[in-house]
């Protein structure tokens, strides 16, 4: 439950492009491994951003796809998993595999035999589509300028090739972003408490804090809470039914320090960051993010390209499209000598 690489379960996951600086997650390992070479390909899972945001502040590519084209266990409502890569093409190989159905996820979708190796289509594919730009969450933390800019400079991009963007309006509230934040709360607290008392003492003081601010919590409260999801969804599909294509910030800021398990560092207020992300875990669209430029001190600032739901083909190729139309990318970062 956390966008970081901090965890009682294992050292602390560090960015390669500023060791100081955390890699995200939760999929902090994929980010960190893609990133730094450690292979070519890595999975990650996803519920409000976890695949996408180590893809922003690590510089690679990674889709969260539709809900059900990866199966996955346990499943349920938001949660996907997906690909890691350093680019769009070693994706598009790895979803050849990982979208083929499995009965064992009671939400996996039905076998289609959806042509992945075409999802390199040009930077033509580009020319009349219907782009709308989101640039203000509706909630959560504020885009920092950088950020901004880079995803301004992204709109751009696409418009020389001959799309049509448009600025959207924001469609999540604080209330949608609360209420999904007190029901995980409300669920991990009831895991919490099933746990002797020895093994609850090894979970991270943060995340104890954050489930257990639950326990107070009134049957109503809760099940409004877990209303949240199904309003986000509906406000999302609204949203996005008038383009074909939607571009917005993967994350509001670049990577935040590596020791801190969230960008406020506040149990309380803990998933302000996952306004631009959150909302397509629960509209089951398919969102994927690439890197479109650094910060001043070299950090990565990534894109998040989202489609409607089951188009996941298609964020491919839109992504493909601006990796081939972005401005040139920074060299890798170089492997530590001690893992070499």
């Amino acid at each position: 439950m956390l966008s970081s690489g901090l965890s009682s379960f294992h050292p602390l996951s560090r960015n390669p492009w500023d060791l100081n600086k955390t890699p995200g997650g939760s999929s902090a390992g994929g980010g960190a491994a893609a990133a730094a070479g450690y292979g070519p390909l890595h999975v990650g899972t996803d519920i409000g951003g976890s695949l996408r945001l180590p893809a922003s502040w690590c510089a690679i590519f990674s889709l969260k796809p539709s809900l059900g084209r990866i199966p996955i266990d346990p499943n349920y409502t938001g949660r996907a998993a997906g690909p890691m890569t350093r680019c769009v093409a070693d994706s598009a190989l790895m979803m050849q595999t990982l979208a083929l159905p499995d009965a064992r996820d009671s939400m996996s979708l039905p076998y289609q035999a959806i042509p992945w190796e075409q999802f390199d289509r040009g930077a033509e594919m580009l020319r009349g589509l219907r782009i709308g730009l989101l640039l203000d969450a509706g909630c959560g933390l504020e885009v920092e300028p950088e950020v901004r800019a880079a995803i301004e400079r992204a709109a751009r991009i696409f418009e020389q090739a001959g799309a049509i963007v448009e600025p959207m309006l924001p469609f999540m509230t604080p209330a949608m972003l609360d209420g999904m934040d007190h029901a995980w709360r409300m669920r991990s607290h009831m895991d919490l408490a099933a746990l002797h008392p020895d093994r609850k003492a090894l979970v991270l003081p943060y995340i104890q804090q954050w489930a257990d601010s639950a326990a107070s919590m009134s049957g109503p409260q809760v099940f409004t809470a877990f209303s949240q999801f199904h309003a986000t969804r509906v406000a999302t599909v609204r949203a996005c039914q008038p383009f074909d294509y939607v571009i917005s910030p993967t994350a509001p800021m670049p990577a935040f320090a590596a020791e801190l398990p969230s960008p406020t560092n506040d149990p309380l207020r803990p998933l302000e960051h996952i306004g631009f992300t959150v909302p397509f875990n629960m509209s089951e669209q398919p969102a994927a993010s690439i890197n479109c430029g650094y910060t001043a001190s070299g950090l990565p600032i990534g894109l998040q390209i989202a489609g409607r739901r089951f188009d996941d083909l298609g964020v491919l190729q839109v992504s493909r499209a601006f990796e081939l139309l972005r401005d040139p990318q920074r060299p890798w970062p170089a492997m530590p000598s001690a893992v070499r």
